[in-house]
């Protein structure tokens, strides 16, 4: 009788114990949505498609941002090169530093408005924001790093089983949830609080100078530069010679198409006064430079040269201070500082 009520006893704890598990509350994540500004277009794609913008996501992604010790030698992160304060460009200099005091050999992008962009690096060998992430993490002149050494780390450290956990329910931590958590973070920095943009919604004015840089660059600019996004995010031959050190050909690399030599991504103007220096190689240390190849120093023999070009930008050099001017107002001051893209505590 006695070995017949501890039977019953443990099939009864079995019983409450499967039932208490089988009524607890499934996994509650907090959705996110990426913010639509007024007058912008739709963007291309949805880049959080098959992988939902969640709070914890955006959270396990910016811890992944920030952590040095993804790299080989745990000493370079994501951020290093993607500074908050330069835009998520790296601040001041050409080319970043990566692996064995090595450089990477293009200039680092600023990392913001990700959604609205098709294809990504300066030649467009990247189609997805999921993909993005390996070309710097295993690069032996960035991050250096393996995969599966990343994942090792990451199984290791309490930290990141406890964030795993959190965006995703089963805790499973694999090479796709790594990307699918930076691409969160890095798809959700969005820039659309300069005060261009405070004019456009009514809440600022435009100085004397900037209004008539704005003048001189729907005239001269916005052929490429198109607003809001300040890019049209094709490919183009702008006129650079061929830096020889380098022998970067841009487009061509990706397609094998000669009619692609030299052309580079158009970047977005956005917070330009933070992403110096300028071109895919960093030739050009100042705005004002980048003006002066448009007005005198682009290549006009150069037989893939983009047709707008042909006859150069017409710029006096009141029209140059000016439009200078108006770029300024493009830095997004609320972006650089927004404690949500901050490094975490």
């Amino acid at each position: 009788m006695l070995k017949i009520k501890i039977i019953i006893s443990m099939l009864l704890t079995v019983c409450i114990a499967s039932a208490f598990i089988y009524h607890q509350p499934p996994h509650k994540l907090t959705y996110l949505q990426l913010v639509m500004p007024k007058g912008w277009p739709k963007p291309p794609t949805n880049i959080f498609a098959s992988n939902p913008l969640t709070e914890e996501g955006f959270q396990l992604g910016r811890k992944l941002f920030y952590d040095a010790g993804l790299s080989k030698d745990s000493n370079f992160s994501c951020a290093g090169c993607h500074q908050q304060f330069a835009a998520f460009a790296t601040y001041d200099h050409d080319f970043s530093h990566g692996f064995n005091n090595s450089f990477t050999t293009r200039n680092a992008p600023g990392l913001f408005n990700l959604a609205w962009q098709k294809e990504l690096h300066w030649d467009g060998g990247i189609n997805h924001i999921e993909v993005q992430p390996l070309s710097p993490l295993t690069a032996v002149n960035e991050m250096a790093a393996s995969i599966p050494e990343i994942l090792r780390k990451l199984k290791a450290d309490t930290a990141y089983i406890r964030l795993f956990k959190n965006a995703f329910a089963d805790g499973i931590i694999n090479s796709q949830r790594l990307l699918k958590a930076l691409a969160q973070f890095t798809g959700s920095i969005q820039s659309y609080n300069s005060k261009y943009d405070k004019v456009k919604r009514g809440e600022a004015v435009l100085t004397i100078s900037e209004a008539a840089g704005y003048q001189t660059f729907l005239r001269s600019c916005n052929s490429c530069h198109k607003e809001p996004l300040f890019t049209d995010n094709s490919f183009r031959n702008n006129g650079l010679s061929l830096n020889v050190k380098l022998m970067d050909k841009g487009r061509m690399g990706i397609t094998g198409n000669p009619g692609d030599s030299l052309k580079f991504k158009v970047p977005s103007l956005r917070n330009v006064s933070l992403t110096f220096p300028y071109m895919h190689d960093g030739r050009f240390v100042s705005m004002g430079k980048v003006i002066d190849h448009y007005r005198n120093g682009i290549d006009t023999t150069e037989p893939v040269l983009d047709k707008l070009l042909k006859k150069r930008i017409l710029i006096s050099n009141q029209e140059k201070v000016d439009l200078i001017a108006f770029l300024l107002a493009l830095k997004d001051d609320v972006m650089t500082h927004d404690a949500r893209f901050k490094q975490p505590d």
